[in-house]
């Protein structure tokens, strides 16, 4: 099934998508794919079964009518700020389970240092600007919004 929401793609960003299915890390790699890339480094978030202390038993994820579209610029941000080829993030929305794919980014450069370093701050800035909110449930039934204004 085609991602919920995806955006265009340049020359360096490949793959900018908001889905309710779920994260192939194959396609990612596969949006990266290219020769003249020595470097590739990929990060995988998934649920955890824990947080703050608290046993954690599912999520949900919201994202904001903006969100693709911050979501694209920051990858563009990325691609134009750091030295590398090739940009990718794609991010699920829904309900999860624990042990599933949240978010996959993925950064490609001629050598691994300009790729870890895009990756990290691909990762940390998606995590600081694109609205997209988790909504966790606790074993002890308590629950918690990560992110929301």
């Amino acid at each position: 099934m085609p991602p919920k929401y995806s955006a265009g793609v340049s020359n360096s960003v490949r793959l900018v998508a908001i889905q309710d299915t779920p994260l192939s890390v194959d396609d990612v790699l596969k949006s990266l794919d290219d020769e003249a890339s020595g470097g590739l480094v990929v990060f995988v978030g998934r649920v955890r079964d824990h947080d703050h202390g608290k046993g954690v038993t599912g999520l949900s994820y919201s994202a904001h009518p903006s969100a693709l579209d911050r979501l694209h610029e920051v990858c563009a941000r990325v691609a134009e700020e750091y030295d590398v080829t090739g940009v990718a993030a794609v991010h699920r929305v829904g309900d999860l389970a624990i042990g599933d794919l949240a978010v996959v980014v993925a950064t490609t450069a001629g050598h691994r240092g300009s790729s870890f370093e895009a990756s990290r701050a691909l990762i940390d800035t998606l995590k600081a600007e694109v609205p997209i909110w988790k909504h966790q449930i606790f074993t002890d039934g308590t629950e918690e919004w990560v992110g929301a204004p």
